[in-house]
């Protein structure tokens, strides 16, 4: 399988302080194949300084092919990865948060199933493989494990952690499908209808993560837990389309 470039979509949210380093990571990254990288970054109506951090690291890095955009007002991540998505131009693309929970050396090991022609779909999990993991909410984790149980009982897939944010997809799969959820249920529900693209093949790997506290910035809350509950029954046990 030929890859030429890899889409990598960057929703952005008051990440004015570090969106530099995630994105210096991913400028020293080289991608197996020589597969070149656009980046598109989606600011999701930041507060903070997150537009002129990027536009500041534009104008260092002229040699990186970055493609910024920006909502008007706050829509949600899922509406910003929507965003993202539709700009994308890669044969295949790749969510990567801004901040620094997970590490961009890992491309490779999602790319390796899809470049030797065995995978249209790859999940990055944190709960498989030898990589590092940093410990922290033990009430997370459950919830990560019920969540992708019951995702798996609607997709009768298999996967092991269904709310990781590194997805590698086919860009065109990807775009054919209909998204709506405009907050944190889009994990839930790009699952749940990727399942259903017939003749999918979908891989998992094994990747590190460098979870964040509250402390640190972490956003998502039991009230999302409840929200991707209720898009997995939704359109994995309704088959809302």
């Amino acid at each position: 399988m030929t890859i030429e470039k890899l889409s990598i979509i960057i929703p952005a949210y008051n990440e004015g302080n570090t969106i530099h380093l995630i994105l210096d990571k991913i400028k020293s990254v080289k991608l197996i194949d020589n597969i070149q990288k656009e980046l598109i970054i989606v600011n999701d109506y930041s507060k903070d300084n997150t537009e002129q951090a990027i536009m500041d690291y534009q104008l260092a890095n002229p040699d990186l092919n970055i493609q910024y955009y920006k909502h008007e007002f706050n829509k949600g991540k899922g509406a910003t990865l929507h965003t993202g998505i539709a700009k994308a131009t890669g044969d295949y693309l790749i969510i990567q948060d801004a901040d620094l929970e997970y590490d961009p050396n890992e491309y490779n090991d999602l790319l390796k199933p899809i470049c030797a022609g065995f995978a249209d779909v790859v999940y990055g999990s944190r709960f498989m493989g030898s990589n590092p993991h940093r410990i922290l909410f033990f009430w997370h984790t459950i919830g990560n494990r019920w969540l992708t149980f019951l995702s798996n009982m609607f997709s009768n897939l298999n996967l092991t952690d269904m709310e990781t944010c590194y997805k590698l997809m086919d860009t065109k799969i990807i775009q054919s499908i209909k998204l709506t959820e405009q907050r944190f249920g889009f994990e839930p529900e790009v699952t749940q209808k990727i399942a259903r693209v017939p003749k999918i093949r979908i891989y998992e790997v094994g990747i590190s993560y460098y979870g964040r506290t509250y402390e640190d910035g972490k956003k998502i809350g039991w009230k999302d837990g409840v929200r991707a509950i209720y898009c997995i029954l939704k359109y994995g046990l309704f088959g809302v389309k």
